[in-house]
């Protein structure tokens, strides 16, 4: 690459912000989604939630089902600029049932923004996804959300999050009160107070009055009593805490905190011009080389590089198209230019790449490390696939969970199997329910990691697919995928288990034990033998 465009990918990577929002249901994740697409002009109106006959539905949520029961069941990727910032911002899952897909996402970001529901704290969910965060050492900034209810102290959720998610809290904003009382938000970087408006709406609202320094007489005016408690609160976070450090921010021990209202749009400005000050450009990430050598690929270097974490079926109905979502790892994609996909060792021209806003999506003409584009997919592309310009590469680090739920598929109308089977195809590509095909019989099970995915899985063969099937219990109590070195136990383990044995949609074979024994058994009658609850996928 030339110096002078090896300078403007430099310049491109700097202004990059790859992130996830998380949460666990209900903390407002994506109601603050939509607020920070409206505060980046993404949108000109923040629709709601909730399904209701006169509002709007969430941008990010596109699918029948999250718009029927107000929830997120598939990651949703939306781009925006702010501050002269590039945003690549992945709206996640919040309920367990759909947790595989936001660990997948958690492998594509640079950092992640943490919505807490300022009344419930840390809850289970919100648990689990901090877990895989503190594994890849993600940076994660948080957003304490409904302050305008009345909810635990701030000196509590704080205390909760540090107790149960084991990172260091640094407030940059606090509030003043909280529900029917909460008067607004001090920025403590600033030093300034902007009153909180009740006044609840699609569009951008301005604070009314900023207060600047706690020694201003309106603060008195405006708060009376709680401004002493607000001074008090600055003495005590003066004297007692710990300052913010970007360095501790980057290597996941500190998480800089933010208070506010993301219905009222309340501390979004202040979370958002904050976040891309200090959340990281795009980093480095491992991938194998031809000789089995792990490197570090550096969003710097020329060669185009790219892997894929997400497949999603069916965004255009109109075409029963499928949709890998690559994210960019290094170099600059163009229109037009040349990729070798590594798993087929094919080489072909990429002329139809798009970028996204939830399901619209658009022609991408190029697009840098960060940024995330879609590839049109007829079933050649999987999610853990990695594209180069020349050189063979393998990015490592995206799992596959074993399923916790099984079901048996039964369809209702026999003359619809050629239609099931593809449905069930298309839909385990983008792996948030798995399928297997056992050696012995013809039956389908599904395995998910949780129950939900099995009713949304019903609901789509319905809507995209016009299949009516049903779903029943199967004796089926775990999956392991299973190799060996020792290819003459391996065969004779086969032989053994043969009617318990079945492949996955990527041709991995798997054990499907009865029941708990029966699995342990099977460990031990063959310890050459290794049953993985996790595996690579791609």
């Amino acid at each position: 690459m030339p110096a002078a465009d090896s300078t403007a990918l430099l310049r491109e990577i700097a202004r990059r912000r790859t992130f996830a929002i998380i949460s666990h249901p209900d903390a407002g994740k994506t109601t603050l989604t939509e607020k920070l697409l409206l505060f980046g002009g993404a949108v000109l109106l923040a629709g709601t939630v909730k399904a209701r006959k006169a509002s709007r539905y969430a941008a990010s949520d596109w699918m029948d089902m999250e718009k029927k029961r107000g929830i997120s069941v598939s990651t949703s990727v939306m781009s925006f600029t702010y501050a002269g910032c590039e945003l690549n911002l992945l709206d996640t899952p919040g309920h367990q049932d759909f947790s595989e897909d936001t660990y997948r996402v958690l492998t594509a970001v640079d950092s992640a923004l943490l919505v807490v529901d300022s009344a419930k704290g840390v809850e289970a969910q919100t648990k689990k996804l901090m877990d895989v965060c503190r594994m890849r050492k993600t940076p994660v900034v948080t957003f304490i959300n409904k302050l305008d209810r009345q909810g635990l102290a701030p000196l509590e959720v704080m205390a909760d999050i540090e107790s149960r998610l084991g990172m260091e809290c640094v407030p940059l904003t606090w509030p003043v009160g909280m529900g029917s009382g909460f008067k607004g938000a001090y920025d403590l970087r600033k030093g300034e107070l902007r009153l909180f408006s009740s006044a609840r709406g699609e569009k951008i609202q301005e604070a009314l009055v900023v207060i600047r320094g706690l020694d201003d007489e309106r603060l008195d005016t405006y708060l009376g009593d709680q401004a002493e408690d607000l001074r008090a609160d600055m003495e005590l976070l003066q004297a007692a805490g710990t300052p913010f450090s970007v360095e501790r921010y980057l290597s996941g021990e500190q998480t800089p905190v933010f208070f506010g209202s993301a219905l009222n749009n309340f501390g979004v400005r202040e979370l958002l011009e904050s976040f891309v000050s200090f959340a990281p450009a795009p980093l480095p990430r491992p991938a194998r080389t031809e000789n089995g050598e792990v490197r570090l690929v550096r969003p710097e270097e020329p060669e185009f590089s790219g892997v894929v974490f997400k497949i999603q079926a069916n965004m255009d109905r109109a075409h029963r198209d499928r949709m890998a979502f690559m994210r960019v790892c290094s170099g600059c994609f163009t229109r037009g230019m040349r990729l070798k996909h590594h798993r087929s060792g094919r080489e072909s021209a990429v002329s139809n790449a798009a970028v996204f806003m939830a399901r619209e999506r658009s022609g991408a003409e190029t697009a840098y490390p960060g940024d995330i584009i879609g590839l049109p997919s007829h079933g050649t592309i999987k999610i853990g696939d990695t594209f180069t310009e020349k050189n063979f590469l393998k990015f490592t680090g995206i799992p596959s969970f074993a399923p916790e739920y099984f079901r048996r598929v039964r369809l209702r109308n026999p003359l619809k199997t050629k239609q099931l089977q593809k449905g069930l195809a298309q839909l385990a590509e983008e792996g948030a329910v798995q399928l297997f095909r056992p050696l012995e019989g013809n039956d389908y099970i599904l395995g998910a990691v949780g129950l939900l995915q099995f009713e949304v899985m019903v609901s789509r063969l319905a809507e995209e697919y016009g299949v009516d099937a049903s779903y029943e219990e199967t004796g089926v109590s775990a999956a392991r995928w299973v190799q060996s070195a020792d290819r003459a136990a391996f065969a004779e383990f086969a032989d053994y288990y043969r009617q318990d044995l079945a492949m996955d949609a990527e041709g991995a074979l798997a054990y499907l034990a009865p029941n708990p024994w029966k699995l342990e058994s099977a460990e031990e009658r063959y310890p050459s033998v290794e049953f993985r609850v996790t595996r690579e996928t791609g």
